[in-house]
């Protein structure tokens, strides 16, 4: 039963990985433009593309400072570090592309996979920063 000494350890980083995960979303789908959980229900798969991106963007870096951290507060900060640059990743896209929110809004999946290509490139290089 010695094995079993690490499962609160376990809990504690999943528990706080998991409200990274939900806060990332809930900030991110404030500052987008469009409605990305509106457009997925009526079946707008550019807006599941780009959000699956964003998503998997955010959680390779939070995976990365999970795996490295020390302790929950060592985890805590490389997380918003991930996330600030993650979030970032958002405004630089739309600056790039000034049509991003219209394309994405009209369905136009080209768009949304070049985005959500980025924003897994930049996850993986925020991931290998930090360990």
């Amino acid at each position: 039963m010695i094995y079993l000494q690490t499962i609160p350890n376990f809990l504690f980083f999943f528990a706080a990985a998991i409200a990274y995960g939900a806060a990332y979303l809930f900030i991110y789908t404030r500052i987008t433009p469009w409605a990305e959980l509106e457009l997925i229900r009526k079946g707008n798969d550019a807006a599941a593309i780009s959000l699956a991106g964003a998503s998997l963007g955010f959680a390779i870096p939070l995976a990365s400072a999970t795996a490295n951290s020390l302790n929950l507060i060592d985890m805590a900060v490389w997380g918003f570090v991930a996330m600030v640059i993650q979030l970032g990743v958002f405004f630089v896209a739309r600056w790039a592309k000034p049509g991003l929110a219209a394309d994405i809004e009209a369905g136009k999946t080209a768009t949304s996979v070049s985005y959500a290509a980025f924003a897994l490139g930049v996850g993986l290089l925020n991931a290998a920063c930090m360990s």
